[in-house]
């Protein structure tokens, strides 16, 4: 395989793990999310940049400061160095990929939840997915 190509919003419907890493390239990582009703991804700050994509549910989008109410379609940039959360305020799991530049975490790795994932200190080790 050369690169990703999926039908990626079945994948990030389907997806029921907190994280789940598809796809790591040099560059950038592409990743899926569902976060619980309620749940959040806990406020945090990269030095890389961050894009969401949200597929299902709803939620908040805080940047830097800023609340904004997000559903299926609304897209999240968040540059480098900027503190963020997303959160789900509905009922339903939140439902979404999102991409790292460059890539944030090790190559396959999976989050079945929250507390995993926090509980795992990884990070990008150098390793892509090709190689």
């Amino acid at each position: 395989m050369k690169g990703y190509v999926k039908d990626l919003e079945g994948v990030a419907v389907e997806n029921e793990d907190f994280r789940r890493v598809l796809y790591t390239a040099k560059n950038c990582q592409l990743v899926v999310m569902a976060l619980k009703p309620k749940e959040d991804i806990g406020m945090e700050v990269h030095q890389l940049d961050q894009f969401f994509h949200v597929k299902e549910g709803s939620g908040v989008a805080l940047v830097d400061g800023v609340s904004t109410a997000i559903r299926p379609g609304f897209a999240v940039l968040v540059p480098a160095g900027t503190q963020h959360n997303i959160i789900n305020t509905g009922t339903v799991a939140l439902k979404l990929y999102t991409l790292y530049a460059p890539p944030n975490h090790r190559d396959g790795v999976i989050h079945h939840t929250r507390a995993d994932a926090q509980a795992d200190h990884e990070h990008f080790n150098g390793q892509t997915t090709e190689s």
